[in-house]
């Protein structure tokens, strides 16, 4: 998934419901998307990944029903799971993206994850080149970084 093109890489979960959560991820994301489609040098360039951190709700069934509300036909935005929390882990870890899950008091899960916006720049060298947090995610601002990534390449 990397190394090719320039990614977008978000964190969510599908049955969030903090409005400034992955809600806010995937409608930006969405943004993103339309505006990538929309430029002739990133159309081809750019690729979007939505990486949900809850493998025990959002299977690849519900993950392809969940794409079909944000994802234009054609466009390489991909909606990812892993199959377990041990696959999961390391990879959180190696981004920094620290997830909570939330119990009640008899120790069940509740199904609601604490975790921090995060949503990673990472260019064609697998090199995270920006995080953009709640304050600072915008689609606007996605692509022209982008744009900004890909005249670097051509220098």
């Amino acid at each position: 998934l990397f190394g090719d093109k320039l990614v977008v890489l978000s964190f969510i979960y599908t049955s969030c419901n903090d409005v400034n959560g992955c809600p806010l991820a995937t409608v930006v994301m969405r943004g993103v998307q339309d505006k990538v489609r929309a430029d002739l040098q990133l159309r081809k360039r750019v690729r979007l990944v939505s990486f949900s951190f809850d493998p025990d709700h959002d299977t690849p069934e519900v993950l392809a029903a969940y794409s079909h509300h944000f994802k234009a036909p054609e466009f390489d935005w991909r909606f990812l799971t892993t199959a377990s929390h041990a696959q999961l882990d390391p990879i959180l870890e190696g981004y920094g993206q620290r997830v909570i899950r939330d119990y009640d008091a008899q120790g069940r899960a509740l199904g609601s994850v604490s975790h921090i916006l995060r949503v990673f720049l990472i260019d064609k060298d697998k090199r995270i080149r920006n995080i953009y947090s709640t304050s600072f995610l915008h689609a606007d601002t996605l692509a022209n970084d982008l744009r900004t990534l890909l005249a670097e390449q051509r220098d």
